[in-house]
């Protein structure tokens, strides 16, 4: 018989191929890294299959299930099992709880001469286990978050240190009003399951002290978890400084020329930059309200100039004027105040070369003497 497993850190730690069996809208909501969605039902059979197992019992939605599963349906299915299992011979399969579902695939797939293995109680005990990983991180491990105005290079210092929790990079969105990507976010528990699998292999590796970006709870459509946020309010700081002019030419750099790259890979050059000059605009409206009418106007009229102008040769140098006002004029009054109810835990604050080698340092264990 297959070698079942309820060794759910080592399926994490080392990235053990899985396939998810679950229907495609359980999966949608909430899943594993790299693991592939190879369901026994359809969402339709599925919510057929459900609505019997109410209104007759389980024989009679077990019966219901091979019907619909049955033919060249199940042999399609049969045919993608099959060759999960022949490409990662180390592998295991699972659905919700370890139930019925996935011992219906490992039993056709033994039938079919493949013995392969699944994990008890599925997603929902793999899923609990991360939830006690992240639990666990934030209740006995050391954090430090690192603070500063728009623009000084945060994620640039996180990229740099073995011990950083990129919560921007995991949740794909660069924290701010106009930190959309050109490609979306993943559903909440996947951040979560992300952010849990990464403190998981970090620890793992011996690191017990973290540094992370001071962000807000949300972080685009991704909440921060609650319990490590609330830390994030009392964690000692570290600010990271940078002139006027670096900071506007990084978001010049991000902002734009990154983000319009981005948007152009995805969807081609006319499509891309068109979409891109949209979620520009898009972003300053989100902030409509914050900046005032006038303000808004005036900001809206620059983007537009500099987007038309970059349109027409390429150029980006007109950006800087909405860049400018939009730091000088809405940013940085905000993050001055934010610094200043936070001095009492800013321990150290610094350029990024400055910042980096006090976390690198930071960062080590003491040795015992």
């Amino acid at each position: 018989m297959a070698d079942n497993t309820r060794d759910y850190r080592h399926l994490f730690l080392n990235d053990v191929p899985m396939m998810d069996a679950r229907a495609p809208v359980e999966f949608s909501k909430g899943a594993f890294p790299g693991v592939l969605n190879l369901p026994l039902m359809n969402d339709i059979e599925r919510q057929k299959v459900g609505t019997c197992y109410k209104q007759h019992g389980q024989q009679a939605a077990i019966e219901l299930g091979h019907k619909l599963v049955c033919g060249q349906v199940k042999a399609e299915r049969m045919a993608a099992w099959q060759a999960f299992a022949q490409a990662n011979p180390h592998g295991y399969l699972y659905c919700f709880r370890g139930g019925l579902r996935s011992q219906t695939v490992q039993r056709w797939l033994k039938e079919a001469g493949v013995d392969y293995p699944l994990v008890t109680g599925g997603y929902k005990a793999m899923r609990t286990f991360l939830l006690d990983t992240l639990h666990a991180a934030v209740t006995e491990c050391d954090f430090v978050v690192l603070g500063g105005m728009t623009g000084t290079g945060k994620t640039e210092v996180l990229t740099q240190l073995p011990n950083a929790l990129d919560l921007e990079g995991l949740a794909n969105h660069r924290g701010s009003s106009f930190g959309k990507r050109a490609t979306g976010q993943p559903a909440q528990i996947d951040f979560e399951n992300r952010l849990a699998i990464d403190l998981l292999k970090k620890r793992a590796a011996g690191l017990e002290q973290f540094v992370l970006e001071d962000e807000s709870r949300l972080v685009g459509s991704c909440n921060v978890p609650l319990e490590l946020h609330q830390g994030m309010q009392h964690y000692p700081m570290v600010w990271l400084e940078d002139s006027f002019s670096g900071r506007v030419e990084r978001i010049l750099r991000d902002y734009v020329t990154d983000l319009c790259a981005e948007f152009m890979a995805l969807h081609g050059d006319e499509t891309g930059f068109e979409r891109f000059a949209e979620r520009l605009l898009q972003s300053l409206d989100n902030i409509h309200k914050r900046l005032g009418g006038e303000r808004h106007q005036r900001l809206s009229g620059l983007m537009q100039a500099a987007l038309d102008e970059q349109r027409r040769s390429g150029e980006v140098d007109l950006h800087r004027g909405w860049i400018e006002g939009l730091l000088g004029e809405y940013y940085d009054p905000m993050y001055a105040y934010q610094r200043e109810n936070k001095a009492a835990r800013i321990e150290f604050a610094g350029t990024q070369d400055e910042v980096l080698a006090y976390l690198t340092q930071r960062g080590r264990p003491t040795t015992p003497p």
